[in-house]
């Protein structure tokens, strides 16, 4: 059963082909894999296990997946796109598989140009994430075609979020919610980190999950300064605050949460004040969700609040990202952002800091859906713990 539904599916196969009228190009590849899913799963709702592959997108007739074929049934059952092809490149190297139908670009390029007609012009996308021998014989098989970057024109394509995809965003912050409340009812001391998580995973498992845009975070004590700690064996002890985050998905779509969580239950009064400054931070990072607004606008009064506390050396990530099929994804609204926040996208404030030497790491996190009136909650409850 795929995750990508009919409507979406067409009409976004349809943006491609524009984009492809508009750059006067034949056919768009567009390259994933495992870390990089985003762009290809944008338009098949699937992503295959252990291989690589692209997705072709020819001007007229059909798309097709170009693969392996250790995930060539998958990708029939669940990929809005069925059409498939088997390549080395894209295969676990050294492994064999004597029953598959496997091919080359030549070939490829052979069977294209006798369907399309001639093949001048190739969109890549991604191609700055491919493996050079992937690259290498693409441009190879497909000789005396143009190759075409057209990363930066697809990738904007994602951007604004359909009510679909809005639709299904929202559920996992419904998930999110739920992590929360599952990790925070396991923190107390002699509990291992793993088990925290374990908590946050079958909470959202248990409720329809269909997989996590990160590896659940787990950070207690100094381990909190790796900024994105997954959870070990360590026991948290009485006195330290535990960094959690959960990232569930639903339908591929992320939600999240973050947050800081005294072991003891109770926080000191210097945690009290690390507190305040993550959502002291977090309030004038919220007020900035305003359309029209650019990202170092938008970054600038949480930077400005962090140097005052003397917080800035400790500063890692920017304070607001966008999230999607990744929990953190372009546009990325940090402190020399030009991109513009604008209704349909759906945001999230993200404030942290790491390496301190009192307070180690701590991390706070929720989303937002933009609307043309302002930002709107995704986890009313998270909004009101950490802005209010």
């Amino acid at each position: 059963m795929g995750y990508l539904i009919q409507a979406e599916y067409e009409q976004r196969l349809e943006q491609v082909r524009g984009l492809l009228r508009a750059k006067n190009l034949d056919i768009a590849l567009v390259y994933y894999d495992e870390f990089n899913i985003g762009n290809g799963w944008y338009l098949t709702g699937w992503c295959p296990q252990f291989e690589s592959g692209a997705v072709l997108v020819p001007r007229t007739g059909a798309p097709m997946i170009l693969g392996g074929p250790e995930s060539e049934p998958f990708a029939k059952l669940d990929s809005a796109i069925t059409e498939t092809r088997n390549f080395p490149v894209f295969m676990v190297p050294d492994e064999e598989y004597p029953n598959a139908v496997i091919i080359d670009f030549p070939k490829l390029f052979a069977e294209l140009n006798a369907q399309l007609g001639a093949i001048r012009r190739v969109g890549l996308v991604g191609a700055g994430r491919m493996p050079a021998a992937c690259y290498r014989q693409i441009a190879e098989g497909f000789k005396g075609v143009e190759m075409v970057d057209i990363t930066d024109d697809f990738v904007p394509l994602r951007y604004a979020k359909s009510d679909w995809e809005r639709q299904q965003i929202r559920a996992a912050f419904r998930l999110a919610d739920r992590c929360w409340e599952a990790m925070k009812g396991q923190v107390a001391a002699g509990v291992s980190e793993i088990e925290v998580a374990a908590a946050g995973e079958f909470a959202a498992r248990s409720r329809g999950a269909s997989g996590f845009g990160f590896t659940a975070i787990v950070g207690s004590g100094p381990r909190s300064n790796a900024v994105v700690p997954t959870a070990s064996a360590k026991k948290l002890e009485a006195g330290e605050l535990v960094m959690i985050g959960m990232a569930p998905k639903v339908n591929g779509y992320a939600g999240v949460m973050g947050d800081v969580l005294p072991v003891s239950g109770r926080c000191s009064s210097r945690q009290k004040d690390c507190v305040k400054y993550l959502k002291e931070a977090f309030a004038l990072t919220r007020a900035q969700l305003v359309p029209g607004r650019i990202g170092k606008e938008i970054d600038a009064p949480a930077r400005a609040y962090f140097a005052k506390h003397d917080l800035t050396r400790y500063l890692v990530c920017p304070f607001v990202h966008t999230i999607g099929l990744h929990e953190a994804e372009s546009p990325f609204f940090g402190p020399h952002s030009k991109d513009v926040l604008k209704p349909g996208m759906t945001v999230c404030v993200d404030v942290s800091f790491f390496g301190h030497p009192e307070f180690n790491g701590v991390r706070i996190e929720t989303g937002y859906e933009i609307s043309a009136d302002g930002a709107i909650p995704l986890s009313p409850k998270m909004d009101a713990r950490l802005g209010g």
